[in-house]
């Protein structure tokens, strides 16, 4: 009766046209309902406009309105129909959800887990844990699979409890046998206690994430500046051998055009003198004629005659031509050429370092010695700019950092990436060392300089001779003493350059270094020798807008 209830509650809610539950429903005048839509369309194909339910016919069609009662008994109708469908669905158990252990047939949708009947229940066989009193006492948990993982498996009791001095989950019997006098707590207890563990630990990889995000920002930062680096690198680049290229041609150039201009000029010179010549042969030749005419004739007087008030027996005069010459003049013209073109390129590589040392002055970073690694001999001021060497050795702790036989000091500040530069006041000493070292160098006993013993410098010695410490070391040739020293490290570049910086010119560089510990500024002011030698060297503020 009730199924049929319910087939009759459903026809009332169906129009006969299209089967389907009313859409906006109107009545007809003979009392039938109908959707609008479907009610119009009909009489729109229709000869005539009659009921379709009825047959009844009407001389003008009707002007149908919805009938808003039947249209609110539809729309409950549609909600108690999804309602029933959806708790159909909910109930019903789906892929990965866990079943009820006691439907059979369908697997409804189970709500809770017992630990004690090791069963899952779906809402119907659940009641009796809410209902009975004896069952209200059973421990009841959202619903998991595999309830037997959290029985003992040596005392088939619930795990309940939690061993901190085993890091174990255990029964109430452990407690007195296996566990005894172990620190043991409710699982609840240390549940909370991991809660709040792994919400550090997750607020700590949330941290590690945002700092490689971070990275990644500035990583891709770094590629954008050089790109820009390299794109005004190319500029530049492009622009001096541009220059450079037209400066060779019109050095080219001009030196055809001296070659040309010097063969005119002697080719010119050679016809004067040909010239010259030629009219003189004429001379000679109109001489030689004559002499021989004089001397055809017979007439011993007339001949004698003739040579006596002529003097026809003497050439013409001429010119000595035996130390005229017309020689090529083309000597050092190409090698003059080339001085002028060195010189050329001299200026502009001035020019180049120049604006390079500006570029790397960019970098300056603030160096100041550290006492903690001074040889007891050294004198460091009190600002940690300037250091020199003594004759006194203080007492000083021999600490690890500390060098014990060589006269050396590191920098304060270390540097294990990017850029960085310095400047050291150099004036009026006769020795000194400079340039950087890496955290592992060797401090005690006697030092080696190379970069093979972690060592980037150059050095003075016997007041004018200035080598790189590049192991053999390399003497550097340079055009004045130097005043005041740059020191530039591109550390993921691998190189180490040293600028002489009142004359902006590049003195020596180190490439294809590789880096991988902490790198420190490096000094030797060199020995005393009684006195002889006590001009410090300063680190100094480095002047950018020079």
């Amino acid at each position: 009766m009730s199924a049929a209830s319910n087939l009759s509650s459903e026809d009332q809610f169906l129009c006969s046209i299209c089967l389907d539950v009313f859409t906006d429903p109107v009545t007809t005048p003979c009392g039938h309902n109908f959707c609008k839509n479907c009610i119009n369309e009909h009489w729109n194909t229709s000869d005539r406009c009659q009921c379709p339910m009825c047959k009844e016919g009407f001389n003008t069609r009707p002007d149908l309105r919805i009938n808003t009662f039947i249209s609110e008994m539809v729309a409950q109708f549609r909600q108690s129909a999804q309602q029933k469908t959806s708790s159909s669905e909910q109930q019903e158990s789906k892929p990965g959800e866990v079943p009820c252990d006691v439907c059979t047939g369908t697997k409804l949708k189970a709500l809770k887990s017992c630990l004690v009947c090791l069963v899952s229940y779906c809402e119907t066989h659940l009641e009796p844990h809410l209902t009975m009193s004896r069952l209200k006492r059973h421990q009841l948990i959202d619903p998991v699979e595999n309830l037997e993982d959290r029985m003992c498996t040596k005392h088939d009791k619930p795990l309940e409890l939690f061993c901190k001095t085993d890091q174990t989950c255990v029964c109430m019997l452990c407690t007195v046998l296996d566990h005894k006098m172990h620190d043991v707590v409710p699982l609840k207890e240390e549940y909370e206690g991991k809660k709040v563990e792994l919400k550090k630990t997750e607020a700590e990889i949330q941290q590690m994430i945002q700092k490689r995000r971070l990275k990644i920002q500035e990583i891709k930062h770094s590629v954008d500046l050089s790109e820009e680096d390299a794109d005004r690198e190319k500029a530049e680049g492009v622009q001096v051998f541009t220059d450079l290229k037209e400066s060779v041609e019109r050095r080219l150039n001009e030196l055809i055009k001296t070659i040309e201009e010097k063969q005119r000029t002697t080719e010119k010179q050679a016809e004067a003198f040909i010239k010259e010549l030629e009219q003189e042969i004429s001379e000679l030749m109109k001489r030689s004629t004559e002499v021989v005419q004089v001397s055809l004739s017979e007439d011993h007087l007339h001949l004698l005659q003739s040579v006596q008030s002529s003097n026809i027996h003497h050439p013409p005069p001429t010119k000595d031509w035996t130390k005229v010459s017309v020689p090529p003049s083309y000597e050092e013209t190409v090698v003059r050429a080339v001085v002028q073109l060195e010189e050329m390129l001299s200026i502009e590589m001035k020019k180049l370092v120049k604006a390079e040392l500006k570029r790397v002055q960019k970098f300056a970073v603030d160096v100041t010695l550290d006492p903690d690694t001074a040889h007891p001999q050294l004198i460091l001021s009190d600002d940690g700019k300037q250091v020199k060497h003594g004759d006194v050795t203080k007492k000083l702790p021999n600490n690890p950092e500390r060098f014990s036989c060589c006269v050396f000091v590191l920098g304060k500040q270390s540097f294990s990436s990017g850029r960085f530069y310095f400047e050291v006041e150099v004036k009026g000493k006769t020795e000194w060392n400079l340039g950087v070292a890496r955290e592992s160098i060797n401090r005690k006993g006697n030092i080696t300089m190379s970069p093979d013993d972690g060592y980037w410098a150059i050095c003075l010695r016997n007041g004018n001779e200035y080598k790189a410490a590049a192991g053999p070391s390399v003497l550097l040739s340079l055009k004045s003493q130097l005043q005041k020293v740059g020191v530039f490290v591109d550390y993921e570049e691998g190189l180490v350059s040293f600028y002489d910086v009142d004359a902006a010119a590049l003195i020596y560089s180190f490439t294809g270094c590789s880096f991988t510990e902490k790198l420190f500024p490096y000094f030797c002011p060199g020995v005393n020798d009684s006195g002889k030698h006590f001009t410090p060297l300063t680190i100094s503020p480095v002047n950018q807008t020079a």
